[in-house]
């Protein structure tokens, strides 16, 4: 079992929503996010009370690979990565999410089973999150936003199911390509050395491809 825990001192600070000084802002780009846009008023401030905003460091982990205790995180600003790591340290990026997208281990808390993988920021980031418990008793009281939600995490799913294949089946400049067309605004933001671990590959292949101009 893999478990990550911040150094000392690197505890990021958390504000709820509701005292935090920029909270219309926030709350404008929450109600742009994927999950959370087709929230009628009365509902979005009954979820606002209960969400938490975090600024986080590059390299700072959201979940714990191994973690019972588990949250639902909303991406405000910055880059997140979902990593998957073998007994012996080797570790596989499965997915990035950026502004206005999601992440959770949703999955893995219905199963009541351990989070299979674990979050942490590829930049510096701003998440508002929320206990899981408290997400999915705010769910089930809203079908049409559940149904939503269960959406998008089978969307996830399916993502990280076509990346996994496409490690297998594409050569180097494939995957490369691949990743390019699908996720452009995503190409310069990753740092080159995440992004050639999400495409398995090392950064000094994925530099000599790009310097022979076959990206």
């Amino acid at each position: 079992m893999i478990r990550v825990k911040f150094p000392p001192g690197r505890t990021p600070k958390l504000t709820f929503l509701a005292n935090h000084p920029e909270a219309a802002e926030i709350r404008e780009r929450l109600h742009q996010n994927i999950v959370l846009r087709r929230l009628q008023k009365a509902d979005f401030d009954a979820l606002a009370g209960d969400l938490a905003v975090v600024d986080y460091k590059k390299g700072d982990v959201l979940l714990s690979q191994g973690a019972h205790e588990m949250e639902q995180y909303f991406v405000l600003d910055g880059i997140l990565k979902r990593v998957v790591a073998s007994s012996e340290g080797k570790e596989m990026i499965l997915r990035f999410a950026r502004e206005d997208e999601m992440d959770t281990s949703y999955a893995a808390w219905k199963l009541r089973t351990p989070a299979p993988y674990s979050i942490r920021a590829v930049t510096k980031a701003r998440v508002a999150k929320l206990p899981l418990p408290q997400w999915v008793e705010f769910l089930d009281a809203r079908p049409e936003l559940k149904e939503d939600f269960e959406y998008e995490v089978m969307h996830l799913m399916s993502e990280v199911m076509a990346h996994t294949i496409t490690l297998h089946l594409l050569d180097a400049p494939g995957r490369v390509h691949r990743f390019f067309r699908k996720h452009p605004d995503l190409s310069e933001r990753v740092p080159k050395k995440e992004l050639a671990s999400y495409l398995n590959l090392s950064a000094e292949t994925l530099s000599r491809l790009k310097h022979a101009g076959k990206i």
